[in-house]
């Protein structure tokens, strides 16, 4: 038997903040594009390059987060609600490859470093961290501990990160002359992009796995169900997570011969609901007695016709 219910459906007022940031990101990001081009900084052109990867894993999210409002019907039997875990591996990836690539420009950069226009890039630095203020204030409205949200989140607070990196590069360049500051910062940058990705992706990769959800102890779970009145055995107990928010559990269960078995999964839901947070039960419930073989021993004691 199940018990279920609705585990954060996402509404319009989740999708919205998404959008918003998403529109900032993109306007900011076509400016930011010329100027580093023009100013010959690739610390602003990370930071554009970043904001790319931003707008695509913003509109990805928007994009998941409508898709798994979609009802659950068909072959789709959970919906498409893990449309939005895939989307925060897909944006932990973009973060953890674009890293990386950062790492290998700035390395030749430091090298030979390219004159740099400092007072654009400080400017032009300064103005997308404003708009990057507004837009991680957008998405922080939404439900963080929704992977989908906290993939995009993420991606704008490492961007803040840069914006920040560039700003001091920019000043130290115009103030001292020494153009390495400009590399140095995209390494910042490239640090911050790995250090929020390689969390997200094992976050994700749990739920892909189905893993027992973060905080949860399968075994603490056994023993609070074997350890109920009139539960004799537990078997093929399973914990996993259909996205996030979404904890479900599935067992068998045998009682004692003399005892209510639906009574008994009634209880076993409100604990597991009350105990672990586990809406999502489906538990079937037998006796200890085997029926099956009092009708074997029936049959075989039938005379052969």
């Amino acid at each position: 038997m199940a018990h279920d219910h609705d585990h954060g459906v996402r509404t319009d007022a989740e999708v919205r903040p998404l959008a918003i940031a998403l529109a900032l990101i993109v306007s900011f990001m076509v400016v930011e594009v010329v100027v580093g081009v023009l100013a010959d900084s690739l610390a602003l052109l990370s930071d554009a390059a970043h904001m790319l990867i931003d707008a695509a894993a913003l509109a990805l999210s928007v994009w998941a987060a409508r898709l798994a409002r979609r009802p659950a019907e068909g072959r789709m039997t959970f919906g498409f609600r893990r449309a939005e875990i895939l989307s925060a591996q897909a944006n932990a990836i973009t973060l953890l490859v674009l890293g990386v690539l950062i790492v290998v420009e700035a390395v030749q950069r430091l090298m030979s470093p390219p004159s740099v226009d400092a007072p654009l890039v400080l400017f032009t630095a300064l103005a997308g961290a404003a708009v990057n203020v507004v837009a991680i204030w957008q998405v922080a409205r939404a439900n963080r501990e929704n992977l989908n949200v906290e993939g995009s989140f993420q991606h704008l607070l490492t961007d803040f990160f840069a914006f920040a990196a560039t700003v001091v590069a920019g000043a130290v360049i115009w103030i001292a002359g020494f153009d390495r500051a400009d590399p140095l910062a995209s390494l910042a940058v490239a640090a911050s992009m790995l250090y929020a990705a390689l969390p997200l992706l094992r976050r994700t990769g749990r739920v892909l796995l189905e893993a027992a959800p973060e905080g949860l102890r399968p075994d603490e779970v056994a023993r609070a169900v074997t350890g109920h009145p009139g539960v004799a055995s537990l078997h093929d107990l399973h914990v996993w997570e259909i996205s996030s928010g979404f904890p479900s559990l599935s067992a068998h269960v045998l009682v004692a011969r003399d005892e209510d078995c639906h009574r008994i999964r009634r209880e076993l839901e409100t604990m597991l609901h009350e105990r672990f947070g586990l809406d999502h039960t489906t538990i079937q419930v037998e006796h200890t007695s085997d029926r099956l073989l009092g009708i074997a021993s029936l049959r075989s004691d039938r005379p052969d016709r």
